[in-house]
């Protein structure tokens, strides 16, 4: 870490920070459980568990559906995510973004609740995959809140945590990030209400895509 830089690894969340993906999560939610003929989730409950586990999802989502119906749900919800992921684009700036972030020297990792194979095929897609210098996924650990993902990232690239900072659209984010005794920046164009993630009092709470690219070149 340069004199100049705060942090030395800056951690991003995928969906709803650096693509917007959204409205497409919570469609094909609500496509998969018209599927199977069970209560359909409203548009804010989907966006909340954007993030989080399976079983946490489910729970939150389907409370009174068996445990042994979620794998059926979740294979609907892909069936659907796949069909349509043409829809989903990267955020306005984020290449560039990760661009300058990496040619100033940082660190930069992904932490996501996106299945691995899910995290492999959008590195790939979208061409940002050589930016990074590790990623974490929802199936590899235990799952967002809990800070077992931003704990694999610091360890794995050997940073301290007060060098580090977590970037997401969730509350889950910026919960994960405070159990892991992490900075966290929110994103508030993405999948939580922006009063909900003020209120979880993260360092900083921006707007707008070109508002985290000039948070993160000035701050980080």
């Amino acid at each position: 870490m340069t004199a100049a830089q705060r942090y030395e690894l800056v951690v991003f969340d995928w969906d709803g920070t650096l693509v917007d993906s959204a409205a497409h999560i919570v469609d094909s939610i609500q496509r998969a459980a018209r599927d199977i003929d069970i209560p359909e989730p409203s548009e804010a409950d989907a966006r909340h568990i954007i993030g989080l586990g399976l079983t946490d999802a489910m729970e939150y989502l389907f409370p009174q559906l068996a445990a042994d119906m979620y794998p059926r749900v979740a294979e609907q919800y892909r069936h659907h995510y796949l069909l349509g992921e043409h829809v989903v684009k990267l955020f306005e700036g984020v290449e560039e973004g990760l661009a300058r972030l990496h040619a100033s020297g940082h660190l930069l990792a992904v932490a996501t609740g996106k299945s691995r194979r899910g995290l492999d095929r959008a590195l790939e897609e979208t061409g940002l995959g050589r930016f990074f210098h590790a990623t974490r996924c929802g199936d590899e650990g235990f799952p967002k809140p809990h800070p077992e993902m931003l704990d694999f990232l610091v360890d794995e690239l050997m940073v301290e945590r007060s060098a580090a900072v977590m970037v997401g659209d969730t509350t889950h984010d910026l919960e994960m990030a405070r159990a892991a005794s992490v900075d966290a920046v929110a994103v508030a164009y993405g999948a939580h209400a922006p009063q909900t993630l003020r209120a979880a009092r993260p360092r900083a709470c921006v707007d707008t895509p070109a508002a985290l690219w000039q948070w993160l070149d000035e701050n980080a």
